[in-house]
């Protein structure tokens, strides 16, 4: 797979057929038009492209208004190149290209590549202040000459699939299981591995505490299966996001117990996948009471296959 970071000097020979959008969670909606153009492009022996954004524009516009983070640049290229797309081309959205007129954006796609197909969603929104529609893209496209593919909405369980309804399902209600559904693998967060208060290894159950990046969606609150990917291998784990109730913790911790795990990793990197929701966080009347209900999330996870 070809990147493409900087604007290019020459126009690509190739005929190139394009999956425009911001692509911010790579989720079955955002598949389903990377999975057209793929098509399209084998179909006609031409080349696929995706056209996206390092970042996201509302961190740009307003960045109150940013939402968190599903998945980092590093993720997308190596899920887009496990695809098979031929080209992808990222760009830094800035407030130079934010005031770029809706007409100017598509001529600036078709002049640098041999365009032959532009596909998008049906409430795809271009150009300065989103003031591109799908009605106006049609327009362009019979004015420039380049088919439109406009792709219907995606549903999961009735309802469409979107980056908004994933972080809510994350972050408000832990559904974890959901989310997994429409991601193209399960959720993680990725991170080192730093010191806690060590509390767990006092009662048996020594635990890693992830130094997370606060710019991603952090499940609710409570406790998790979940599957630590650690030197290229995968174990099982049990982790709990929180302040820890029964120990008196005061700032969110996501700390993990590895099961048949004994190295000592603080300083490395690893990533959290989260598989399933085992129980909301609570505080225990003793230590005593915490070790038994760990006892059994480990005897239940024992139990769960990883399938990442």
């Amino acid at each position: 797979m070809d990147i493409i970071e900087e604007e290019i000097k020459k126009k690509y020979n190739h005929d190139i057929y394009v999956a425009l959008g911001s692509f911010d969670g790579l989720h079955l909606g955002h598949m389903k038009l990377i999975d057209t153009a793929i098509k399209l492009a084998k179909e006609n022996n031409g080349k696929s492209m995706v056209y996206t954004f390092k970042n996201h524009p509302l961190g740009v516009i307003n960045k109150k208004l940013a939402p968190k983070l599903l998945m980092d640049n590093s993720t997308k290229i190596e899920v887009l190149k496990n695809k098979g797309v031929d080209i992808l081309r990222f760009i830094c959205f800035d407030k130079k290209f934010m005031e770029i007129s809706p007409e100017d954006f598509v001529l600036n796609i078709i002049k640098q590549y041999n365009i032959k197909g532009i596909v998008v969603g049906f409430n795809f929104r271009f150009g300065h202040k989103n003031s591109g529609d799908v009605e106006l893209l049609k327009e362009f496209s019979k004015k420039y000459n380049f088919k439109l593919f406009v792709v219907n909405a995606v549903e999961y369980n009735n309802e469409v699939v979107s980056s908004s309804r994933i972080r809510k399902a994350i972050s408000q209600y832990g559904n974890v299981e959901e989310a997994k559904e429409m991601l193209p693998h399960p959720y993680f967060l990725e991170g080192k591995v730093v010191r806690g208060r060590q509390i767990g290894r006092k009662m048996g159950f020594p635990t890693i505490n992830l130094d997370y990046n606060e710019d991603f969606v952090i499940p609710k609150n409570g406790v998790y299966f979940t599957a630590v990917l650690y030197d290229n291998k995968f174990y099982k784990g049990i982790t709990n996001i929180g302040y820890n109730p029964t120990v008196e913790g005061k700032r969110l911790n996501i700390e993990t117990h590895i099961l048949d795990f004994n190295k000592e990793i603080y300083g490395e990197r690893i990533r959290l996948y989260f598989l399933s929701r085992l129980r909301d966080e609570k505080k225990f009347q003793s230590i005593e009471e915490l070790s038994l209900t760990i006892k059994k999330d480990k005897e239940y996870v024992k139990s769960q296959n990883i399938n990442c």
